[in-house]
Protein backbone atom coordinates (compact mmCIF):
# COMPACT_ATOMS: atom_id res chain seq x y z
CA UNK A 1 0.00 0.00 0.00
CA UNK A 2 1.07 3.95 -0.29
CA UNK A 3 2.18 5.73 2.45
CA UNK A 4 -1.56 7.19 2.82
CA UNK A 5 -2.93 4.31 4.10
CA UNK A 6 0.16 4.57 7.39
CA UNK A 7 -1.43 8.50 7.76
CA UNK A 8 -5.46 6.55 7.92
CA UNK A 9 -3.48 4.16 10.40
CA UNK A 10 -2.35 6.67 12.39
CA UNK A 11 -5.40 8.62 12.59
CA UNK A 12 -7.68 5.93 12.93
CA UNK A 13 -5.51 4.42 16.06
CA UNK A 14 -6.12 8.39 17.69
CA UNK A 15 -9.06 8.51 17.27
CA UNK A 16 -10.25 5.01 18.40
CA UNK A 17 -7.92 4.73 21.38
CA UNK A 18 -10.39 5.46 23.61
CA UNK A 19 -12.96 2.84 22.47
CA UNK A 20 -10.73 1.38 22.44
CA UNK A 21 -0.92 -33.17 12.75
CA UNK A 22 -0.36 -36.93 11.21
CA UNK A 23 1.07 -35.64 8.23
CA UNK A 24 3.27 -33.02 10.20
CA UNK A 25 4.88 -35.93 12.01
CA UNK A 26 6.06 -37.07 8.41
CA UNK A 27 7.23 -33.72 7.52
CA UNK A 28 9.27 -33.24 10.62
CA UNK A 29 10.63 -36.45 10.01
CA UNK A 30 11.60 -35.50 6.30
CA UNK A 31 13.32 -32.25 7.37
CA UNK A 32 15.11 -33.61 10.33
CA UNK A 33 14.11 -31.52 12.88
CA UNK A 34 12.38 -33.70 14.84
CA UNK A 35 15.80 -34.40 17.21
CA UNK A 36 16.13 -30.77 17.49
CA UNK A 37 15.70 -29.00 20.78
CA UNK A 38 12.23 -27.30 21.32
CA UNK A 39 10.63 -25.07 23.33
CA UNK A 40 8.39 -26.33 25.70
CA UNK A 41 5.41 -24.76 24.84
CA UNK A 42 5.39 -24.63 21.36
CA UNK A 43 3.84 -26.68 18.42
CA UNK A 44 5.68 -27.72 15.46
CA UNK A 45 2.70 -29.12 14.21
CA UNK A 46 0.71 -28.13 11.13
CA UNK A 47 -2.39 -26.80 11.86
CA UNK A 48 -5.10 -24.37 10.08
CA UNK A 49 -5.71 -23.82 6.44
CA UNK A 50 -2.35 -25.47 5.01
CA UNK A 51 -3.82 -29.00 6.18
CA UNK A 52 -6.98 -28.27 3.70
CA UNK A 53 -6.89 -29.18 0.53
CA UNK A 54 -4.47 -32.37 0.57
CA UNK A 55 -2.64 -31.11 2.88
CA UNK A 56 1.14 -29.43 3.18
CA UNK A 57 4.15 -31.27 3.05
CA UNK A 58 6.70 -29.25 1.08
CA UNK A 59 9.29 -31.27 -0.57
CA UNK A 60 8.34 -34.73 2.23
CA UNK A 61 10.31 -37.61 2.56
CA UNK A 62 13.49 -36.53 -0.03
CA UNK A 63 16.92 -36.75 1.05
CA UNK A 64 17.38 -33.46 2.44
CA UNK A 65 20.33 -31.44 0.43
CA UNK A 66 22.46 -28.50 2.11
CA UNK A 67 23.45 -25.39 0.14
CA UNK A 68 25.88 -22.35 1.02
CA UNK A 69 25.42 -19.76 -1.27
CA UNK A 70 22.77 -18.03 -3.10
CA UNK A 71 23.94 -20.03 -6.65
CA UNK A 72 22.66 -23.52 -4.39
CA UNK A 73 19.75 -22.22 -2.72
CA UNK A 74 18.01 -20.68 -5.86
CA UNK A 75 19.10 -23.47 -8.24
CA UNK A 76 17.64 -26.06 -6.11
CA UNK A 77 14.46 -24.06 -4.40
CA UNK A 78 13.77 -23.75 -8.68
CA UNK A 79 14.70 -27.34 -9.69
CA UNK A 80 11.95 -29.93 -10.50
CA UNK A 81 10.56 -32.28 -8.13
CA UNK A 82 10.33 -32.91 -4.41
CA UNK A 83 12.99 -31.49 -2.31
CA UNK A 84 14.14 -30.49 1.17
CA UNK A 85 16.53 -27.62 1.45
CA UNK A 86 18.68 -26.57 4.53
CA UNK A 87 21.27 -24.09 4.76
CA UNK A 88 22.77 -22.18 7.62
CA UNK A 89 24.59 -18.70 8.18
CA UNK A 90 23.74 -16.02 5.93
CA UNK A 91 22.66 -16.22 2.30
CA UNK A 92 22.32 -12.82 0.41
CA UNK A 93 20.09 -12.93 -3.19
CA UNK A 94 18.70 -9.84 -4.58
CA UNK A 95 15.04 -9.12 -6.16
CA UNK A 96 12.25 -11.97 -5.85
CA UNK A 97 13.39 -15.82 -6.02
CA UNK A 98 11.18 -18.17 -7.45
CA UNK A 99 10.28 -21.55 -5.26
CA UNK A 100 9.10 -24.15 -7.56
CA UNK A 101 6.83 -26.56 -6.28
CA UNK A 102 7.38 -29.34 -3.26
CA UNK A 103 9.72 -28.02 -1.43
CA UNK A 104 10.61 -27.18 1.94
CA UNK A 105 13.47 -24.10 2.80
CA UNK A 106 14.54 -24.59 6.08
CA UNK A 107 17.06 -23.05 8.08
CA UNK A 108 19.12 -24.62 10.60
CA UNK A 109 19.40 -23.40 14.12
CA UNK A 110 19.29 -19.96 14.96
CA UNK A 111 21.51 -18.11 12.77
CA UNK A 112 20.14 -19.24 9.38
CA UNK A 113 19.16 -15.71 7.48
CA UNK A 114 18.37 -14.44 3.70
CA UNK A 115 18.93 -11.02 3.54
CA UNK A 116 18.71 -8.28 0.30
CA UNK A 117 15.80 -10.45 -1.77
CA UNK A 118 12.77 -12.52 -0.78
CA UNK A 119 10.86 -15.45 -1.56
CA UNK A 120 8.34 -15.59 -4.13
CA UNK A 121 5.93 -18.65 -4.63
CA UNK A 122 4.23 -18.05 -7.59
CA UNK A 123 1.66 -20.22 -9.11
CA UNK A 124 2.47 -23.43 -7.26
CA UNK A 125 1.63 -25.28 -4.63
CA UNK A 126 2.70 -27.72 -1.47
CA UNK A 127 5.83 -25.26 -0.23
CA UNK A 128 6.86 -24.84 3.48
CA UNK A 129 9.35 -22.33 4.49
CA UNK A 130 10.52 -22.47 8.19
CA UNK A 131 13.00 -21.21 10.83
CA UNK A 132 15.14 -18.56 8.70
CA UNK A 133 15.57 -14.79 9.47
CA UNK A 134 14.70 -12.88 6.50
CA UNK A 135 16.72 -9.40 6.91
CA UNK A 136 16.60 -6.06 4.67
CA UNK A 137 14.78 -7.49 1.57
CA UNK A 138 14.04 -5.33 -1.02
CA UNK A 139 10.27 -6.12 -2.12
CA UNK A 140 8.56 -8.54 0.23
CA UNK A 141 10.26 -11.43 2.15
CA UNK A 142 7.75 -13.96 1.06
CA UNK A 143 5.34 -13.14 -1.40
CA UNK A 144 2.86 -16.09 -2.16
CA UNK A 145 0.23 -15.58 -5.33
CA UNK A 146 -1.94 -18.28 -7.40
CA UNK A 147 -0.61 -20.37 -5.28
CA UNK A 148 -1.71 -23.17 -2.68
CA UNK A 149 -0.82 -25.49 0.33
CA UNK A 150 1.91 -23.38 1.54
CA UNK A 151 2.97 -23.52 5.26
CA UNK A 152 5.33 -20.30 6.62
CA UNK A 153 6.43 -21.21 10.16
CA UNK A 154 9.07 -20.26 13.07
CA UNK A 155 10.88 -17.44 10.67
CA UNK A 156 11.47 -13.92 11.86
CA UNK A 157 11.16 -10.54 10.12
CA UNK A 158 12.71 -7.47 10.09
CA UNK A 159 13.64 -4.70 8.38
CA UNK A 160 12.24 -4.74 4.97
CA UNK A 161 11.33 -2.96 2.34
CA UNK A 162 7.68 -3.47 2.22
CA UNK A 163 5.82 -6.84 2.99
CA UNK A 164 7.33 -9.30 5.29
CA UNK A 165 4.52 -12.12 4.00
CA UNK A 166 2.12 -11.11 1.02
CA UNK A 167 -0.33 -13.18 0.32
CA UNK A 168 -2.82 -12.50 -3.02
CA UNK A 169 -3.90 -13.41 -6.24
CA UNK A 170 -6.33 -16.51 -5.84
CA UNK A 171 -3.94 -18.22 -3.21
CA UNK A 172 -5.44 -20.60 -0.67
CA UNK A 173 -5.15 -23.19 1.96
CA UNK A 174 -1.94 -21.21 3.73
CA UNK A 175 -0.84 -21.29 7.19
CA UNK A 176 1.54 -18.67 8.97
CA UNK A 177 2.20 -19.51 12.22
CA UNK A 178 4.67 -19.10 14.97
CA UNK A 179 6.72 -16.43 13.42
CA UNK A 180 8.06 -12.83 14.75
CA UNK A 181 7.90 -9.24 13.43
CA UNK A 182 9.64 -6.52 15.08
CA UNK A 183 11.19 -3.05 13.67
CA UNK A 184 9.03 -3.53 10.44
CA UNK A 185 6.11 -1.74 9.27
CA UNK A 186 3.98 -3.65 7.10
CA UNK A 187 3.42 -7.36 8.36
CA UNK A 188 1.13 -9.51 6.75
CA UNK A 189 -0.82 -8.50 3.80
CA UNK A 190 -3.93 -10.43 2.90
CA UNK A 191 -5.54 -9.54 -0.84
CA UNK A 192 -4.08 -7.27 -2.88
CA UNK A 193 -6.22 -5.11 -4.02
CA UNK A 194 -10.43 -3.91 -3.40
CA UNK A 195 -10.61 -4.73 -7.00
CA UNK A 196 -9.39 -7.81 -7.78
CA UNK A 197 -12.93 -9.62 -6.36
CA UNK A 198 -13.09 -12.14 -9.11
CA UNK A 199 -10.10 -13.69 -8.40
CA UNK A 200 -10.01 -13.80 -4.63
CA UNK A 201 -13.68 -13.68 -3.55
CA UNK A 202 -13.92 -17.86 -2.01
CA UNK A 203 -10.25 -17.99 -1.66
CA UNK A 204 -7.44 -16.57 0.40
CA UNK A 205 -8.16 -18.65 3.47
CA UNK A 206 -5.42 -18.22 5.81
CA UNK A 207 -4.85 -19.08 9.66
CA UNK A 208 -2.36 -16.57 11.31
CA UNK A 209 -1.89 -18.36 14.92
CA UNK A 210 0.91 -18.19 17.53
CA UNK A 211 2.69 -15.16 15.67
CA UNK A 212 4.75 -12.65 17.63
CA UNK A 213 4.06 -9.13 16.08
CA UNK A 214 6.70 -7.14 18.67
CA UNK A 215 6.29 -3.54 17.91
CA UNK A 216 5.86 -3.81 14.47
CA UNK A 217 3.23 -1.21 13.00
CA UNK A 218 0.32 -2.17 10.62
CA UNK A 219 -1.05 -5.81 8.53
CA UNK A 220 -0.79 -8.16 11.46
CA UNK A 221 -3.05 -9.40 9.22
CA UNK A 222 -5.11 -6.55 7.19
CA UNK A 223 -7.51 -8.76 4.87
CA UNK A 224 -9.40 -8.10 2.08
CA UNK A 225 -11.98 -11.38 0.45
CA UNK A 226 -10.94 -14.27 2.37
CA UNK A 227 -13.46 -15.93 4.82
CA UNK A 228 -13.02 -17.38 6.89
CA UNK A 229 -9.79 -16.13 7.61
CA UNK A 230 -8.40 -17.45 11.10
CA UNK A 231 -6.04 -15.01 13.38
CA UNK A 232 -5.44 -17.20 16.66
CA UNK A 233 -3.31 -17.32 19.96
CA UNK A 234 -0.99 -14.42 18.20
CA UNK A 235 0.43 -11.53 20.77
CA UNK A 236 0.49 -8.35 20.20
CA UNK A 237 3.08 -5.64 21.89
CA UNK A 238 3.25 -1.89 21.40
CA UNK A 239 1.89 -2.17 17.68
CA UNK A 240 2.07 1.11 16.25
CA UNK A 241 -0.88 1.47 14.21
CA UNK A 242 -3.37 -1.40 14.31
CA UNK A 243 -3.81 -4.84 14.57
CA UNK A 244 -6.35 -6.90 12.20
CA UNK A 245 -7.88 -4.82 9.56
CA UNK A 246 -11.05 -6.62 7.44
CA UNK A 247 -12.02 -5.02 4.45
CA UNK A 248 -13.67 -5.63 0.82
CA UNK A 249 -16.36 -8.83 2.05
CA UNK A 250 -13.53 -10.66 4.06
CA UNK A 251 -14.60 -12.62 6.96
CA UNK A 252 -12.28 -12.50 9.75
CA UNK A 253 -12.04 -14.73 13.52
CA UNK A 254 -10.09 -12.47 15.68
CA UNK A 255 -9.87 -15.47 18.65
CA UNK A 256 -7.46 -16.27 21.85
CA UNK A 257 -4.93 -13.75 20.98
CA UNK A 258 -2.95 -11.30 23.50
CA UNK A 259 -2.99 -7.83 22.86
CA UNK A 260 -0.50 -5.40 25.16
CA UNK A 261 -0.04 -2.24 24.69
CA UNK A 262 -1.99 -1.60 21.41
CA UNK A 263 -4.72 0.95 21.04
CA UNK A 264 -6.11 -0.52 17.76
CA UNK A 265 -6.37 -4.32 18.29
CA UNK A 266 -8.74 -4.60 15.15
CA UNK A 267 -11.34 -2.87 12.82
CA UNK A 268 -12.90 -2.86 10.05
CA UNK A 269 -11.95 -1.01 7.20
CA UNK A 270 -8.84 0.61 6.34
CA UNK A 271 -7.43 3.04 3.82
CA UNK A 272 -10.10 3.66 1.26
CA UNK A 273 -11.06 0.12 1.73
CA UNK A 274 -14.98 -0.51 2.56
CA UNK A 275 -15.89 -2.53 5.44
CA UNK A 276 -15.06 -6.71 5.75
CA UNK A 277 -16.69 -8.75 8.90
CA UNK A 278 -14.97 -9.42 11.34
CA UNK A 279 -16.20 -11.65 14.81
CA UNK A 280 -13.68 -11.45 18.28
CA UNK A 281 -14.16 -13.92 20.92
CA UNK A 282 -11.97 -14.70 24.20
CA UNK A 283 -9.34 -12.09 23.43
CA UNK A 284 -7.14 -10.41 26.24
CA UNK A 285 -6.18 -7.23 26.79
CA UNK A 286 -3.65 -5.80 28.46
CA UNK A 287 -3.39 -1.67 28.15
CA UNK A 288 -5.41 -1.86 25.07
CA UNK A 289 -8.01 -0.87 22.98
CA UNK A 290 -11.35 -3.10 22.66
CA UNK A 291 -11.37 -3.41 19.27
CA UNK A 292 -14.42 -2.77 16.76
CA UNK A 293 -16.23 -5.77 15.29
CA UNK A 294 -19.39 -6.15 12.95
CA UNK A 295 -21.03 -9.02 10.60
CA UNK A 296 -20.66 -12.74 10.56
CA UNK A 297 -17.76 -14.88 9.50
CA UNK A 298 -17.97 -18.06 8.06
CA UNK A 299 -17.38 -21.54 10.12
CA UNK A 300 -13.95 -23.02 10.45
CA UNK A 301 -13.93 -26.30 8.51
CA UNK A 302 -10.77 -27.59 10.49
CA UNK A 303 -9.81 -28.76 14.26
CA UNK A 304 -7.11 -26.81 16.28
CA UNK A 305 -5.72 -26.38 19.94
CA UNK A 306 -6.50 -23.06 21.04
CA UNK A 307 -4.54 -21.58 23.85
CA UNK A 308 -6.02 -19.69 27.11
CA UNK A 309 -5.53 -16.17 25.83
CA UNK A 310 -4.09 -14.92 28.79
CA UNK A 311 -1.13 -17.65 28.69
CA UNK A 312 -0.79 -16.88 24.97
CA UNK A 313 2.18 -14.09 25.95
CA UNK A 314 4.35 -16.62 27.22
CA UNK A 315 4.16 -19.36 25.36
CA UNK A 316 4.07 -16.99 21.96
CA UNK A 317 7.20 -15.45 23.59
CA UNK A 318 8.81 -18.59 24.07
CA UNK A 319 8.12 -20.45 21.02
CA UNK A 320 7.51 -17.84 18.41
CA UNK A 321 10.91 -17.52 15.76
CA UNK A 322 13.88 -18.73 15.05
CA UNK A 323 16.46 -21.17 16.68
CA UNK A 324 12.93 -22.96 18.41
CA UNK A 325 13.13 -26.00 16.34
Amino acid sequence: MTSRETTTTRVRRLTRAPLLAAATAAVLAATSLAGMPAASAASFNLEGWATQGGGTTGGGSASPVTVTDSAGLISNMQASGARVIRFSGTISISGMQKVAADKTIIGVGSGATITGGGLNVASVSNVIIRNINFRGWNDDAINVQYSTRVWIDHNSFTDGSDGAVDIKRSSDYVTVSWNRVFGHDKSFLLGHSDDNASEDRGRLRVSYHHNWFDGSNQRHPRVRFGNPVHVYNNFYRSVGGYGVASTCDAGVLVEGNYFEDTDDPYHLGEGDSPNGSLVARNNHFVNSGTGETGGSVASIPYGYSLDPAADVKSIVTGGAGTGRI
